[in-house]
């Protein structure tokens, strides 16, 4: 393609809005444009790159055995209502209505869709398994867009969707799109973990996440440091390491902390390291009363000072809660937040981190504005015991925190280490969770109505394109995996405009690349060398072949590779074969 039929739509400024390197970089190299908040027009080149990420998303599920279909964006209100999610899913689900009233959104995902066409499709058991899938464009309201196509309200997913008679059959398709989505992202030339997640509003109870490792990356992920375990950090089980509770070595006080509220501030007021502090969080539990009528209950939850709360794997235990209000707190505690600390004889709950399980002279807060407690033990004295002791017996300790580096891998190889990284894919096994409502069920073996399992699988196709450029990508632009570059060679002669025979043999070697089946951009503008170049390196493209007036008395070209500084001049009756090595080598 030649730059004068194919503009490259590069600019210098970086918008305001755009805080993150994807963001700034898709802007300046010309692949999006804003329409609103959002909302973004894909450019040609940018297209060209979503068009690869979906050409190997496509040949990979075809070897899964997957069968594309193509489903509205437009849907009914009352599939969702049969699932119960048109109540429950909240604002991001764009709700609207038709000239006759009647209640649709705009899909943000397909698995009352899909449900609905299995259960008017699919009859026998001999028609499973099956896997449908799809590459289109999704819409989620979200309440602040923002990263650009990173977090955007309409963008492009792939999603599938498998139908299965029993388990066994779950698990076998789940390994299969587990393998397929391995291909995918190393073919896409991304460095990336599954890891183990939790499963969120969609559902299901396994469930893995891809994350494209990047220091900008917004979830933070825990893997091994010599096993294959990865895991998101919300679902990432820190391990008890089981020790003997230590005596007591310091007397017990009370000591005033008149302005030392928070866990950083007592630390450094009194000496004592953070995980010597008990951190107590106030919680308003939701639960159901006699009546069977919604209610709040009270609950204090415990952790180490150096730990944070994993609310997912806390509601997972206790159900929906939300943090207590400052004076809901004095109600309870008589203080505010800040000082508040273990009520011995508290009536409300109260549930503990494994990690405070053996504290010893560890500092609490004194239930008192201005005071905490230090110097305290579980077996300092009767009552502490006995409450230490009722909390045991009463199955309280529980694994409430996120895990941090250094803790020992659950799967009993090596140490925790943290990284930060992007979701781009996401597959869950959803057991029955849609089926059954909807009642899609085929005609088992032995005669009978049996509900189907499912299994989903979605891949986020517009965020793969900004999750690669947040991986590569240098001070001078993009730098794209050899998959994804919208071209992989561009030729850059150096002032054609003033030279016939320079345009000549320009031209000459763009219709050899041509010929040969490379994708080249031919930089036929009549622009200064340094644009040009800057250009390049902007958009990223991976080789670069350079013409000139004395390059060609001497019978050679320069070769700069997108990862490199440094120019090289080689032979130019090589150039076909030396561009063919060069992409198959990378």
């Amino acid at each position: 393609m030649r730059t004068t039929q194919f503009p490259l739509n590069t600019v210098k400024e970086t918008p305001a809005d755009a805080e993150i390197a994807s963001h700034q970089l898709m802007i300046r190299a010309g692949l999006i444009r804003k329409l609103a908040a959002g909302l973004y027009t894909w450019l040609p080149l940018g297209l060209k790159v979503l068009r690869k990420v979906e050409s190997i998303t496509r040949a990979e599920m075809a070897k899964a055995g997957a069968l594309e279909v193509l489903m509205p964006a437009l849907q009914p209100a009352e599939l969702w209502q049969e699932t119960g999610r048109w109540q429950h899913y909240g604002p991001e689900l764009a709700r609207l209505k038709d000239r006759h009233d009647r209640d649709f959104c705009l899909g943000p995902t397909h698995e009352e869709i899909i449900t609905d066409l299995a259960r008017n499709e699919l009859k026998s058991y001999k028609q499973l398994p099956i896997t449908y899938y799809q590459i289109q464009t999704k819409f989620r309201d979200e309440i602040r867009p923002r990263f650009g196509v990173m977090r955007s309200r309409e963008f492009i997913m792939k999603d599938a969707y498998s139908f299965h008679v029993d388990q066994a059959s779950l698990q076998q398709t789940y390994e299969v799109m587990y393998q397929a989505y391995s291909n995918i992202f190393n073919h896409l030339g991304l460095k990336f973990r599954a890891v183990i997640a939790d499963s969120g509003s969609i559902g299901g109870a396994v469930s893995h996440e891809f994350h494209v490792l990047a220091e900008s990356g917004e979830d933070a992920i825990a893997f091994s440091t010599v096993s294959d375990y990865a895991a998101n950090v919300e679902s990432a089980t820190a391990l008890l390491q089981e020790q003997s509770l230590a005596d007591p070595t310091e007397p017990f006080a009370k000591v005033a902390t008149p302005a030392q509220k928070t866990i950083a501030e007592v630390s450094e007021f009194l000496g004592v390291p953070t995980q010597k502090i008990l951190k107590t969080l106030a919680i308003m539990r939701k639960t159901l009363d006699d009546a069977g009528e919604e209610t709040e209950v009270f609950y204090n939850l415990f952790l180490r000072g150096d730990h944070e709360l994993n609310e997912i794997k806390t509601r997972k235990i206790i159900g929906e809660f939300r943090f207590a209000t400052d004076e809901e707190v004095e109600a309870h505690h008589g203080c505010r937040p800040g000082f508040i600390g273990p009520k011995l004889d508290a009536e409300y709950g109260q549930l503990f981190d494994h990690s405070v399980k053996y504290l010893a002279d560890f500092v609490c807060g004194a239930n008192e504005a201005g005071f905490h407690l230090r110097g305290c033990n579980w077996t300092a004295d009767s009552h502490t015991r006995t409450f230490y002791e009722k909390a045991l017996a009463g199955g309280a300790f529980h694994d409430l925190r996120n895990v941090v580096a250094g803790d020992a891998s659950p799967d009993g190889h090596g140490e925790i280490t943290l990284a930060r990284g992007i979701e781009v894919g996401h597959i869950f096994q959803l057991g029955n969770k849609y089926s059954a409502a909807m009642k899609a069920g085929i005609i088992n073996e032995d005669g009978k109505n049996q509900i189907m399992l499912m299994g989903c699988y979605g891949i986020g196709i517009s965020r793969v394109v900004a999750a690669a450029i947040e991986q590569n990508h240098d001070s001078r632009g993009i730098i794209w995996p050899a998959k994804l570059a919208p071209f992989e060679v561009a030729i850059c002669p150096m002032n054609m405009h003033k030279s016939e025979r320079l345009k000549e043999s320009a031209e000459l070697l763009y219709q050899d690349l041509l010929a040969a089946g490379i994708e080249v951009l031919f930089d036929d503008r009549k622009v200064r060398a340094g644009f040009m170049f800057s250009d390049m390196e902007l958009i990223g493209i991976p080789h670069c072949i350079i013409l000139s007036d004395r390059g060609l008395d001497a019978g050679t070209f320069e070769y700069k590779a997108r990862t490199t500084k440094d120019n090289i001049e080689l032979p130019l009756t090589d150039v076909i074969a030396i561009m063919k090595e060069k992409l198959a080598s990378s």
